[in-house]
């Protein structure tokens, strides 16, 4: 987790004051939150110093208490709206929220910052933690990818605003990774309809992976499995120039081995590399 002093503690905050006072001080302020929420027009309303809710905030954040830092980072700036501590609140709530896996609270309050702040240092982060909160909830692949899709939207964005920081750098890592998901949820979907012999289906998936997932593990498999394809609809040429297309970027790939086999060495160069699908493929 990237997060290198991202937020700042008052120095006029008195930090040896007992736990005790601490909690109690808390405790007040969760009930004035209640009340605020409440809509009962009989509730008292009182402010508290910025810098001591915002660091009461600081340090449940420290001691892991992440709900109730969200809380009280919250409450600054409901209670102090225009001050240098609310912007720095905001952020600090989202994060709060993103370490109690509460990731749409996090995103909103992320895109909230950046909706008020958007050229404010702090932005790359950011921009950063909302697709951190769409990667970390990333499914199997056999689930619906919708979340992937938005964390690789999400990423790019991180990869393509801040190129050369320590964000872009992880989001890259990231992204490459979400490329592969989305690649094995194709593959997935692809085999499924070869064995239910839909192979026009199948055909389908496995010529998306290797169009938009080149970079991914799962391309040479998607090869091998169009020279099966094709091989099972009799169209012979085609089934060659995948094998050899698979031979020429795979060489020592157990994918180029089995589809070798299945032809019986019968490999041949793509033709019309201006037109066909193989051709444009060749070399990759």
């Amino acid at each position: 987790m990237i997060l290198a002093n991202i937020y700042l503690k008052s120095n006029s905050y008195e930090h040896n004051t007992s736990i005790f006072f601490r909690k109690i001080i808390i405790l007040v302020l969760l009930t004035f939150f209640s009340a605020a929420c409440s809509g009962n027009k009989e509730d008292t309303y009182i402010a508290r110093d910025v810098e001591t809710i915002y660091n009461l905030g600081a340090d449940e954040l420290e001691g892991r208490r992440f709900s109730l830092a969200a809380a009280l980072f919250d409450e600054v700036e409901r209670q102090h709206p225009y001050s240098v501590w609310a912007r720095r609140a905001q952020l600090m709530a989202a994060y709060s929220h993103y370490q109690s896996n509460e990731y749409d609270d996090a995103i909103l309050a992320a895109q909230r910052f950046l909706s008020l702040h958007p050229g404010n240092s702090a932005a790359p982060y950011a921009y950063y933690l909302i697709a951190l909160c769409y990667y970390e909830q990333i499914a199997d692949v056999g689930r619906d990818q919708n979340i992937t899709k938005q964390a690789t939207q999400a990423l790019q964005q991180v990869i393509l605003r801040f190129p050369g920081t320590e964000f872009a750098q992880d989001a890259n890592l990231k992204f490459e990774l979400t490329l592969d998901h989305l690649a094995g949820k194709d593959m997935e979907v692809g085999r499924f309809y070869q064995n239910q012999n839909q192979q026009i289906g199948a055909l389908s998936r496995f010529k998306n992976v290797i169009q938009t997932y080149q970079t991914t593990s799962h391309t040479s498999e998607a090869l091998h499995r169009l020279v099966e394809v094709y091989t099972s609809l009799g169209l012979k040429q085609e089934a060659q120039a995948a094998a050899a297309v698979l031979g020429y970027n795979y060489p020592e790939s157990k994918w180029y081995r089995y589809s070798y086999a299945l032809l019986n060495g019968e490999v041949m160069m793509p033709e019309g590399k201006e037109t066909s699908f193989f051709g444009k493929l060749w070399p990759f």
